[in-house]
């Protein structure tokens, strides 16, 4: 669709508040049903990214409220700005790992990804617009800050005149010289599981009578759950909890952690609990992974995977190097360290990833926030670490309980914890900050509570791939028993300020292994809370949450 009779230019006026984070525009649904709102978000894209003409976009979400109108509103733009076909799946649902694999394969221009990740949904949740590369991973901070300053220019948008795109029917549909294509993506995304794992190793120990549970939260990973863990492996089809994707997730809280997910730590801890309990957000990025009685922390999983991808079909040569976020716990890099692999600090944010992978400098990587990928893509991957859990458990014949002991008999345990502030008025966390900021340079060789402090920074990263800087990372403080706290702002809330507090001590001796993870970490919590004045600034006695 490239004739100026079938083209609009709408007035519009700049909106003041359209600069994405990490992930993209994160805004209340209320905010984006603002006359013109979305619509100009998606000129500021159009036009700093300048796509060739012709070229494919990825389009699709997580299924929240607002997902197929604005598709719609994408494919008019699109069009008006001479993309020549947008590919979606079924009903508009893709899963952000999905979409990344998509992008990447169709080597399309980038995707449009519609979603909020892990926060609520429904006409009184959120709603997020994010732009994703021709390499599949989140735009870099200059892009996104590019569309920012472009998107404060707008005074009108251009979109075509096409009738309402029917995206339940599989196949391509024309609108004369613009197409759009809706693929079966949980298909697709199962060819590529097919071609990581064992799918006949995990179908036999599911055939020998093991069982798994998976939860999508009524959120975008339930047709691919349904797909592959049921079709393909032969589970049977209760073993998927809430698979029907709903725009308000059925009242669910789209995060799989145990305090938004507690009824699946209920069933962990429950007498006749399955042998694998895991769980996805929602846009599919996130993972939670269980097992009877436990629950692995996102650095000790990602630790795991890495000690046994060799056991794996799509890992078998092992990976080049690892990374993780600079707050994750660093039980990665004691592996990393007996394997001789190099293993990269990054800032919190997927993006910072993508250059290493890109790279092929890393083949394996995870966040503090239950994310977890590899090579195969360039965003986390929920569903893809749950099955990763489910061949390694195959491949073992152990429970989740004995391999997470075995490897912390071999390299030690990292107790980690996360706490989380929620803050209503966002320039009292700013004030904390700002404090603690000041505070750093006296801080080395200062008594607080128990601890001796050792070192005190303020993260700052270079990109070993392109020489970029990233600064204000977030406050890392060491002490001399080798404990660490690590204090950030969260940047993906759409109201007040969250500040997240994590808390990592290492044991070595398997005596202490079994320990509470909240009282072993109880002294720790105590020196980050008077080291930066917690209560003061903000009000609060006691985290928000603890994750």
């Amino acid at each position: 669709m490239s004739t100026d009779a079938n083209i609009q230019t709408i007035a519009c006026k700049p909106y003041d508040d359209q600069r994405p984070g990490t992930a993209g525009l994160r805004k209340k649904v209320t905010v984006f049903q603002q006359p013109h709102y979305l619509e100009t978000f998606l000129e500021a894209i159009f036009r700093t990214v300048a796509i060739e003409p012709g070229a494919s976009l990825v389009v699709g979400g997580d299924g929240r409220y607002l997902n197929s109108e604005s598709i719609q509103v994408i494919a008019r733009m699109a069009a008006a700005h001479g993309v020549g076909q947008i590919i979606t799946g079924r009903d508009g649902l893709l899963s952000t790992p999905a979409a990344s694999n998509l992008i990447r394969e169709r080597r399309a221009a980038g995707g449009l990804l519609l979603t909020a990740s892990h926060n609520p949904g429904g006409p009184n949740g959120d709603f997020g617009v994010k732009f994703n590369t021709a390499t599949g991973g989140q735009a870099p901070e200059s892009l996104t800050e590019a569309i920012f300053t472009a998107s404060q220019d707008i005074t009108s948008y251009r979109i075509a005149d096409l009738p309402n795109l029917e995206l339940s029917r599989l196949g391509t549909q024309e609108c004369g010289s613009f197409a759009i294509e809706v693929v079966d993506s949980p298909a697709h995304y199962a060819g590529v599981m097919e071609r990581l794992f064992d799918f006949e190793r995990m179908a036999d120990w599911l055939r020998a009578g093991h069982r798994i549970c998976f939860d999508a939260l009524h959120a975008v990973t339930g047709p691919y759950a349904l797909e592959i863990l049921c079709r393909r492996l032969g589970a049977p089809t209760d073993a998927v909890l809430h698979a029907e994707p709903l725009p308000d997730f059925g009242g669910f809280h789209p995060d799989p952690n145990p305090v938004d997910a507690v009824h699946l730590a209920e069933l962990a801890q429950s007498p006749n609990a399955p042998d694998l309990i895991a769980a996805s957000d929602g846009d599919g990025d996130r993972n939670m992974i269980l097992g009877p009685g436990l629950m692995i922390s996102p650095g000790d999983s990602v630790a795991v995977m890495l000690a046994h991808a060799n056991k794996l079909p799509g890992y078998k040569d092992g990976v080049p190097g690892v990374a993780r976020s600079m707050p994750t716990s660093r039980a990665l890099d004691a592996v990393a360290v007996s394997l001789g692999i190099p293993c990269y600090e990054t800032p919190t944010g997927w993006r910072f990833f993508c250059n290493l992978l890109e790279a092929d400098m890393i083949g394996l990587c995870g966040e503090e926030s239950f994310g977890t990928g590899s090579s195969h893509t360039r965003e986390k991957d929920g569903l893809w670490a749950v099955l990763f859990w489910l061949n390694l458990l195959a491949a073992e014949n152990r429970s989740v309980g004995e391999i997470v002991a075995t490897h912390w008999r071999e390299f030690g345990r990292h107790y980690y914890q996360r706490q989380d502030f929620f803050i209503e008025d966002a320039s009292r966390a700013t004030a904390l900050v700002e404090a603690l900021r000041e505070s750093l340079p006296g801080l080395p060789g200062q008594r607080v509570a128990d601890g001796s402090i050792e070192t005190a920074d303020e993260f700052c990263y270079t990109d070993p791939v392109d020489n970029s800087e990233s600064r204000q990372q977030g406050f890392r403080i060491g002490f001399g028993d080798g404990s660490r706290v690590v204090y950030r702002l969260s940047g993906t809330g759409t109201s007040g300020a969250t500040l997240r507090v994590y808390l990592e001590r290492f044991a070595a001796d398997p005596a202490t292994h079994q320990e509470p993870v909240t009282e072993f970490l109880a002294p720790i919590a105590t020196r980050a809370a008077q080291l930066a004045h917690i209560e003061k600034f903000t009000g609060l006695s006691a985290p928000t949450a603890i994750i």
